[in-house]
């Protein structure tokens, strides 16, 4: 998977978790490279959510593309 499709599908997937959880803003899930633990701090602490949570969010917006 190229940057270029990574992106697109973080952004996806991003759109979906704004869905859910209304509370997140652009700037909780905005993306580095190099720097998701700063995402992960961020969608916890707005969320009060475990890792294990936000892994999970991300894997079911990942796996339901479409």
């Amino acid at each position: 998977m190229n940057t270029l499709q990574i992106r697109g599908n973080w952004n996806i997937a991003k759109g979906k978790m704004k869905q859910k959880l209304a509370q997140l803003t652009n700037d909780d899930l905005q993306y580095i490279e190099g720097e998701e633990d700063e995402l992960l701090g961020r969608f916890q602490k707005r969320t009060h959510r475990t890792q294990q949570q936000f892994d999970r969010a991300l894997a079911d917006n990942f796996d339901d593309r479409g």
